[in-house]
């Protein structure tokens, strides 16, 4: 996610020429994000056993009041001048939108999520173009923030459907995340399962999208509606779709391209966000053979996201058209950046502190559950 914010995705040419971390990184880090919170949930939530009852409802207001805190945080932050895409707020209303789902069984969750992937990406594509056709557009073009409050319907517009990280289609990322929880993750075979499925997966989407471009036809029936002139289709295909509406052709839908949200993009983009789990369920398997902590780095991280990636975006926005400091790179800023989180989440983890803003989402929670701030 950091490289993705402070390192170009685009070579700084005519051709806009994908750089390796556009390659690497763009779609998948964001999405990987959204997994994750679907994960963490299922294993706050009961693990492979969904509540059920009062435990149920306890758990939907701890969470719908975490999702505030969050949703606060993002509209603080989207007052910020920053060329970044914040995704807090899209975040908190994913947990709103999620809380139907968490008392759900393994397998009604993976219906629903095989039927978001399929049919949000088909029904998103035909009502974009009635909300972008409205006056004004249902779309906000920046970062939402408290003044956008003032303004509905642009608002809900623009999270669900017209925004960065749409969340009619991003739904379906919770969802992976929520089956993946709710598997038995401690059995041998489950890691491995995630690592060769999800691998499997992301590279047929893959396959399919390129082929569907390429060698089907799709590439040229896009060319002739695409109006975007200074974006290659080429380019944003490998890297970014975002900015570009994706209207006039059915042929969108059969892309795989970063940020596009379309079937084949969820598909693959689950796939290696369960890659990733799968890999680091096994790290953790070799670490407790080792008696080693190899997952501490991450681990540390992992614990205060919302804490460092809320000082990444403040930090980003007092550089936002500015020069960087003498002597400072873009490569530089990147380590920087890097290294500060796991220092400073191995020192909390260590000292076993919650980050700053994780403790009042704590606290949110644990008033949602009925028990007081303090309690352990």
């Amino acid at each position: 996610m950091m490289a993705t914010h402070l390192l170009p995705t685009f070579e700084a040419n005519t051709d806009l020429t994908p750089t390796w971390i556009g390659l690497t990184f763009s779609g998948r880090a964001a999405a990987l994000f959204a997994v994750l919170a679907g994960v963490g949930l299922a294993l706050s939530t009961g693990k492979q056993v969904p509540p059920e009852g009062a435990a149920l409802n306890a758990a939907r207001r701890g969470i719908a009041l975490r999702a505030l805190v969050i949703a606060a945080v993002g509209l603080s932050l989207g007052g910020l001048e920053v060329n970044l895409a914040i995704i807090l707020v899209h975040y908190a209303l994913l947990f709103l939108c999620i809380l139907p789902f968490l008392g759900l069984k393994l397998r009604a969750l993976c219906a629903w999520a095989a039927g978001g992937i399929v049919v949000s990406p088909a029904l998103a594509y035909l009502l974009r173009p009635w909300l972008m056709a409205a006056n004004p557009p249902l779309n906000l073009g920046h970062n939402p923030s408290w003044e956008d409050l003032s303004t509905p319907f642009p608002l809900l517009g623009d999270l669900f459907l017209t925004g960065y990280y749409p969340v009619f289609q991003w739904l379906s990322y919770l969802l992976v995340g929520l089956v993946i929880g709710r598997m038995a993750l401690t059995k041998a075979m489950i890691p491995v399962l995630l690592l060769c499925g999800g691998a499997a997966v992301a590279a047929l989407a893959k396959v399919l999208g390129t082929a569907a471009m390429e060698n089907w036809g799709g590439r040229a029936a896009l060319e002739a509606v695409l109006n975007a002139p200074g974006y290659p289709l080429d380019s944003v295909l490998q890297v970014n779709l975002t900015g570009i509406r994706q209207e006039g052709s059915w042929w969108w839908l059969a892309a795989a391209a970063p940020h596009s949200a379309t079937t084949l993009d969820l598909l693959h983009t689950c796939g290696v966000a369960a890659a990733v789990v799968g890999v680091c369920l096994l790290i953790g398997r070799l670490a407790d053979w080792l008696d080693l902590d190899l997952l501490l780095p991450l681990r540390g991280a992992g614990a205060m996201t919302l804490t460092l990636y809320s000082a990444h975006v403040w930090v980003v926005s007092a550089f936002y058209l500015k020069p960087l400091p003498a002597g400072w790179t873009e490569e530089g800023m990147y380590s920087a950046h890097a290294a500060t989180a796991i220092v400073v989440g191995i020192v909390f983890v260590l000292l076993k502190w919650r980050g700053p803003l994780e403790l009042v989402g704590h606290a949110a929670n644990q008033l949602g559950h009925g028990e007081r701030a303090g309690r352990r």
